[in-house]
């Protein structure tokens, strides 16, 4: 099997569950070391109370062919980040690859809910999850990321910044985290670039991630089961297949070419020719657009 990424760092943070884990175990497919970051470990759940943990994170990199290394962290509180980034720096001298996926605000927003309504607790709280984050990780990452040329940023958001321009997204926190993300890779092109890295938006399309399939009721091997009752979820795709972008993207030597933009998924699977674990091609934003926002019955026929 062909690991393009053999010696390379990576780190994922934010891999416990979702895309973040999708993205860690194609790394590791790809011959990656891949350090791999979360609040739920095995001795200790996060505020999200599932089963999902970095340690198993780290496992299935591993299994997939790479090397897989946990490291708990809460990326709000800076001295365990400049710790984890010390760790990397002592153990392997290099980071290729951050990929900033915290998330962590699935309980904290309520839809269509305007601003004065919302709970501004939790509103404020999901705003630090969604960003806080990724600024402090990215602050205390780049450095290590810039000894070498050609490390790449991914900033991982929902909606590419054509999408989430011209459409409300959830409610005010929401739709201010997600573009905000979005921003934040197009600023940090506008530094990294003159160093010789690159940094991106990657949203993925409908995510069949662990907690969208147990809100379904289904589980991977049966989620289209759910399609009588969500129609549209027909688009949907795995983890994997985001994950198989940011692989494409960390292993094409002319990865500079998107500095600064906003891309997904599907667009760089026709780009890169890869696919989704069922050999499919899931173009969910066109989708989107195309079927769904206009009304459309459910239809995938050209869109996977």
């Amino acid at each position: 099997m062909s690991q393009p990424l053999r010696g390379r760092v990576a780190l994922v943070a934010g891999a416990t569950r979702g895309a973040g884990r999708g993205i860690a175990v194609e790394l590791g497919a790809a011959g990656a070391i891949v350090y791999v970051t979360g609040r739920s470990t095995r001795a200790r759940r996060s505020d999200y109370d599932r089963p999902e943990t970095v340690e198993d994170t780290a496992d299935l990199v591993t299994a997939a062919g790479g090397h897989g290394i946990a490291v708990p962290t809460d990326h709000l509180d800076p001295a365990q980040v400049r710790a984890l980034v010390d760790r990397i720096a002592d153990e392997q001298g290099r980071l290729d690859v951050l990929v900033n996926d915290i998330w962590g605000g699935e309980h904290l927003f309520a839809w269509d809910s305007p601003v004065w309504e919302h709970d501004l607790d939790d509103g404020l709280r999901l705003l630090r999850l969604a960003v806080d984050t990724h600024a402090i990780t990215s602050h205390h990452a780049l450095p290590l990321l810039l000894r070498r040329p050609g490390g790449l940023v991914v900033e991982m958001t929902d909606g590419t910044d054509a999408y989430n321009r011209e459409n409300y997204r959830v409610s005010f926190f929401y739709d201010l985290a997600k573009t905000s993300v979005i921003r934040m890779a197009f600023a940090l092109g506008r530094e990294l670039g003159p160093r010789g890295a690159t940094a991106l938006a990657l949203t993925p399309g409908w995510l069949r991630s662990e907690m969208m399939l147990d809100t379904f009721g289904v589980r991977e091997d049966n989620w289209r089961d759910a399609l009588d009752r969500v129609p549209h979820f027909a688009i949907s795709e795995t983890p994997h297949y985001v994950g198989r972008a940011v692989a494409a993207l960390a292993a094409d030597p002319d990865v500079a070419r998107w500095n600064g933009q906003s891309l997904d998924s599907g667009s760089l699977a026709r780009t890169y020719g890869f696919t989704d674990l069922d050999g499919s091609r899931p173009d969910a934003w066109r989708y989107l657009v195309e079927v769904q926002d206009a009304d459309k019955p459910a239809d995938v026929t050209g869109y996977r």
